[in-house]
């Protein structure tokens, strides 16, 4: 150590000597003066939380992606015991590579499968549909009246003969385009599922399902038998399954932000901290979660990330305060207690606001957008006392490296120049928008990117834009297999089922099958519907069959007698037990926002013009009734989301900085990114539903902190009497720096989920790159030219 530095040092200590301890708030003098006692604490919490996170799960439940409270979705649970397990469900369609389904060993194949899968938990038993099930039954015309049985007869044993036999009753089942392709090359297996397993009690576990399936395809698939498998279930358990890999983003995007972060500070101790306490942010969340009874799902997983994100941007203004201050030679300890008291009202408030963006989110109706607001509040609440406490605390005990402090010094005191072109040519740059000339431009431009976004984000579209599952890649295994079924079935997965009530026992009633008939015909000149199946149109097809199969008895009988008859041989799933709920299906190309919507307007235009007080026509049951139902929430709560998160960042800014003027520089920046952000979602082709709402929400809840940060030292500069350039200048050097490295760090962080197998999660981490970047550059360049015409400096006049 030379002679300087011991000087230097001699200095600190009196400076540490002569600091009061007892100055400050009530809470930095209870935290500061105990410090040691918190850093116990916290060293527990985090063993105790880190524990319990090893219970945490990753799982998802099929009523929690719905609108329980919709009217549609109450319908479909009032009537979902008599809709013959029409709701979650499984389609596995098998398929013959070297012939027709009508061969024994494919027979045997799907025997095998059918039985096998029966026996998964969750299967709900009674309502699963094969060629080998009870259930599938044919129906026809012969000289002594109708007669029927089962499509694989009891007496079934792969000869020549028996195989025929299967052939005709698979004619006269009516399942060709349902159940058997139409080139009969492949047979599904229809395989309902309850939301909780019978024998257990406990919900499915989709994962395990997913495997269980997976195992399944391993076992029969060879060069003669191919498997597809669509659903729900399946969905969820691939995405499970990818989701898994979001570990791999998680250490790439804290090692991005650690290297960038050292780059910046050059000090390996602080910039380990700031890592250690996002990290314990993220354990105390993971903790937290099964101690109070919840879990992840593919839709919340991401939030850990953003906790640790947000910890990283609010944990970098910590250390780049305090390592400003030791490098003017300041003891560590009053470095920390300085940051805290400078800084400590600005962090807050922008976790309050970031813990607004996430509660918001609980006017949305369906369970799994709570869940992630639930989730992600929590760890915003802990983000208070990881980083905004511990953090500073741990700083006061190890300091900053001495040559970081005083290069970050140096840098900031060759940049605070009194001549112009002496500025850093970055800094000086951004300071020119507090010019009227610069100042007019920024806000002309943002005025005409706010139009052109306004004017694209119209077309924004509420729902899926692509078939499939738009959450796997258009390539993944899943879409493969949907798209194989969608082009072999006329029955597609896409099903939406509108239920008919009625009187009981008067479901069979001439005036009820007419009215029906009427509205499948509606329903088939829709170019999104395949095909239409009802109970009138079975009564139509065995009308021909009672007439000799004579055409021209094409139509609903009008007699009592002959609809009787017909109905004691109709499948289950188009009518309850006590003949008083008809369903009519409609099989969709896809689920697409634009399908969806046509048909809901159709039923809902019908049940106008026909509904009855004895007559009534729901809507909707089925996946494609229920994406429907949920989409119409989406719409409704994705402005009642904005409005909501708007008014509490405006209320919480302006409690911060007491001025409407700062409040409209703050957020008007944010508002932009909000109509650009919805404007690039529709240049992606990304409609708005339940995976994509909370982004927007999120964005403008993280994207005030840059604001927060620059306006609250512009303030207290102005109030000292500089000049908005002075006082922009100045917080430039002092957080503006750390803003331009977190907005860069973190937009590049969530950036590389792009390259995620999850295609939900890549449009997540585009959005979030594009709200981290833009939001930044909207605090830096739009904030102080909107400061131009609105904010004032506060010169003390001489007296």
């Amino acid at each position: 150590m030379n002679h300087t530095d011991s000087h230097l040092d001699n200095a600190v200590i009196k400076r540490y000597e002569e600091f009061d301890r007892f100055s400050g708030s009530l809470p930095e003098r209870l935290l500061f003066n105990h410090r040691l006692v918190i850093v116990i604490l916290c060293g527990l919490m985090t063993l105790i939380l880190g524990y319990q996170s090893l219970g945490l799960s990753l799982n998802a439940a099929f009523e929690k992606m719905i609108p329980t409270k919709h009217p549609y979705i109450v319908n479909y649970l009032d009537n979902r015991n008599q809709l013959a397990g029409m709701g979650n469900s499984l389609r596995i369609a098998v398929e013959s590579k070297r012939g027709s389904i009508f061969d024994p060993a494919y027979l045997e194949t799907v025997k095998k499968i059918s039985d096998e899968v029966f026996l998964y938990p969750g299967v709900d038993r009674p309502y699963m549909k094969s060629l080998w099930t009870p259930s599938v039954r044919w129906t026809g015309v012969t000289e002594e009246g109708l007669d029927g049985g089962p499509v694989v007869p009891d007496d079934y044993d792969g000869s020549s003969e028996s195989i025929n036999q299967v052939r005709l009753n698979v004619a006269h089942s009516g399942e060709i385009g349902q159940l058997v392709a139409a080139n009969y090359r492949s047979s599904i297996v229809l395989v309902p599922l309850q939301e909780r397993v019978a024998e257990t009690g406990k919900r499915i576990d989709y994962h395990d399902l997913s495997m269980r399936i997976e195992a399944l395809r391993v076992k029969y698939e060879s060069d003669q038998i191919a498997i597809h498998v669509t659903g729900f279930a399946k969905v969820v358990g691939d995405l499970i399954e990818g989701l898994q890999q979001v570990l791999l983003f998680f250490a790439a995007a804290i090692g991005i932000c650690t290297v960038v972060l050292f780059w910046y500070t050059r000090c390996l101790r602080s910039t380990l901290l700031v890592v250690l306490c996002s990290m314990i942010a993220v354990i105390w969340l993971l903790g937290l979660l099964p101690t109070l009874g919840y879990e992840l799902d593919p839709y919340s997983v991401l939030v850990p990330f953003l906790v640790f994100a947000i910890g990283m941007s609010h944990g970098a203004q910590k250390m780049n305060g305090i390592m400003q201050d030791v490098g003017r030679g300041t003891h560590k300890l009053v470095a920390a207690r300085y940051t805290f008291r400078r800084l400590f009202l600005a962090g807050m408030t922008a976790l309050l606001a970031d813990a607004v963006g996430f509660a918001v989110l609980m006017v949305i109706n369906i369970q799994v957008i709570q869940d992630l607001a639930i989730t992600a509040s929590i760890g915003v609440a802990v983000l208070i006392f990881t980083n905004l406490v511990l953090l500073p605390i741990l700083l006061s005990y190890t300091g900053v490296s001495r040559k970081a402090a005083q290069r970050s010094l140096k840098a900031e005191l060759s940049e605070v120049a009194d001549t112009a072109h002496r500025k850093h040519l970055f800094w000086a740059f951004l300071d020119l928008f507090t010019q009227r000339k610069w100042a007019t431009i920024a806000v002309l431009a943002a005025m005409v990117m706010g139009a052109m976004g306004v004017l694209v984000s119209s077309q924004l579209k509420i729902g899926d834009t692509d078939p499939g599952a738009p959450e796997l890649r258009a390539d993944s295994r899943y879409n493969r297999d949907n798209a194989y079924i969608v082009s072999n079935y006329a029955a597609s997965s896409d099903v939406y089922i509108v239920m008919v009530r009625t009187p009981q026992y008067a479901c069979a009633h001439y005036r009820t099958l007419m009215t029906v008939d009427v509205l499948e015909r509606e329903l088939q000149q829709l170019p999104g519907v395949e095909t239409t199946s009802s109970l009138a149109g079975l009564a139509k097809v065995a009308s021909v069959g009672m007439n000799e199969g004579s055409l021209k008895w094409f139509e609903i009988p009008r007699s009592q007698d002959n609809l009787n008859a017909i109905i004691t041989r109709a499948p289950r799933e188009m009518f309850n037990q006590n003949c008083d709920l008809l369903t009519v299906y409609a099989y969709l190309k896809d689920h697409k926002a634009d399908t969806l919507t046509s048909v809901v307007n159709v039923v809902e235009r019908f049940a106008e013009r026909y509904a009855t007080d004895d007559l009534r026509i729901l809507n909707a049951a089925g996946n494609a009734g229920i994406e429907a139902a949920t989409n119409i929430v989406v719409k409704k709560a994705n402005l009642e989301m904005l409005i909501l998160v708007y008014a509490a960042v405006v209320i919480l800014a302006f409690i911060t900085f007491r001025s409407w003027r700062a409040v409209v520089c703050a957020v008007l920046p944010l508002m932009l990114t909000s109509v650009l952000c919805e404007a690039l979602m529709v240049w992606l082709n990304i409609g708005v539903k339940v995976a994509t709402l909370p982004v927007i929400a999120l964005g403008v809840g993280i994207g005030v902190d840059y604001a927060l940060y620059i306006m609250t030292v512009t303030l207290a500069r102005l109030k000292e009497g500089m000049s908005l350039s002075e006082a922009y200048y100045k917080a430039l050097l002092f957080t503006g720096k750390v803003v331009v490295l977190t907005g860069i760090t973190l937009g590049i962080a969530v950036a590389t989920w792009a390259w995620s197998p999850i295609k939900f999660q890549a449009d997540m981490g585009i959005l979030l790159a594009f709200m981290f970047v833009w939001n930044m550059l909207g605090a830096l360049i739009l904030l102080p030219a909107l400061g131009h015409f609105l904010l004032r400096s506060q010169k003390k006049v001489s007296v």
